[in-house]
């Protein structure tokens, strides 16, 4: 996946993740291994070639059905629920299909694949939570603190440039060039946007006043505290803070859901759709279109409040 496919770490480090679930449910329902061992502990050592041969799409679908009800929604978190989503067990059939596929196809190991024909979970398709414009001002105009210049950049290119999280905190100095932003997306996948005068006066701004850097970090544009590069769950953090100290931590926002600010404000304001899709760095057309929905919705959301539409008319003829 990493090597040919081109997919990120991340991404292969999930799919492994999927896959070791699945094995150890299969050692479990088999009766393979020591019923008191918990089951995020049960090693997959033992599972090789022949037990994945032997994997039946009945397993498979007990298996979606586990997930669906006894897996934790946050596992990194004490407190929570349980029953992985619609999206999540695809996500995990998609990593099975992977597995199959290349042990059926590629090398030809496996004679028969178990999730040929295999259904894709399907789940609610919801529309993306967004800061209005107004909304997305009053969030700028609040950032204050010992680091306001960097936050204020990191959240002004979130809502102007419409990157992914681990897009921001991969940016180098090096990958800016005048008005122009080099960004390394998912599959390692690179494009260019282009930097509004706001943006640049951002960036020059927190340059000046930016942590000196380790060595090793030196090219890193986002700088934290410590000196070093800066990491997700920093960037998730401060951008939750500044939500509610802006007073808007009701809406449930989230880093990316300033990603989908930046998508929806740009296309109510006349960016088309497929330039839309480059800007993202989305693969599929599919995918963007989903902005179109939301204007849509906000139209009709207009309309019903409109107090008029509110007025039944006493005239019978």
């Amino acid at each position: 996946m990493e090597t040919i496919l081109g997919r990120s770490s991340k991404t292969v480090n999930e799919y492994y993740l999927d896959l070791r679930t699945f094995f150890r449910f299969i050692l479990v329902s088999r009766n393979l291994v020591d019923k008191n061992i918990p089951f995020d502990e049960i090693s997959i050592d033992n599972v090789d070639l022949k037990l994945a041969s032997s994997i039946t799409r009945s397993e498979i679908l007990d298996f979606l059905v586990f997930a669906a009800n006894e897996r934790p929604k946050h596992h990194k978190s004490l407190e929570t629920s349980y029953g992985n989503s619609a999206k999540t067990r695809a996500r995990k059939i998609s990593a099975l299909r992977g597995f199959y596929k290349y042990y059926c196809d590629k090398v030809q190991l496996i004679a028969d694949n178990p999730t040929k024909s295999l259904d894709i979970p399907r789940g609610q398709k919801q529309l993306p939570k967004f800061l209005t414009l107004d909304e997305s001002l009053q969030l700028l105009n609040s950032i204050d603190g010992r680091y306001k210049e960097r936050d204020y950049c990191i959240i002004m290119l979130f809502l102007t440039c419409g990157l992914r999280v681990s897009e921001l905190v991969g940016i180098n100095l090096s990958d800016i060039s005048e008005d122009r932003l080099r960004v390394l997306g998912k599959g390692n996948k690179e494009r260019m946007v282009y930097l509004s005068d706001v943006c640049l006066d951002a960036i020059e701004k927190y340059m000046a006043v930016r942590v000196p850097p380790k060595v090793g970090h030196k090219n890193a544009l986002f700088i934290s505290r410590l000196g070093q590069r800066i990491d997700e769950q920093t960037v998730k953090h401060l951008v939750k803070t500044h939500l509610t100290n802006a007073g808007l931590s009701n809406k449930k926002l989230s880093v990316h859901k300033l990603r989908h600010t930046a998508a929806t404000l740009m296309y109510q304001n006349g960016v088309d759709v497929r330039t839309l899709k480059e800007v993202l760095g989305h693969q599929n057309l599919d995918t963007t279109m989903i902005y179109t929905h939301v204007v849509d919705q906000n139209l009709k959301d207009a309309a019903a409040l409109n107090p008029i539409s509110h007025i039944k008319s006493d005239n019978n003829d």
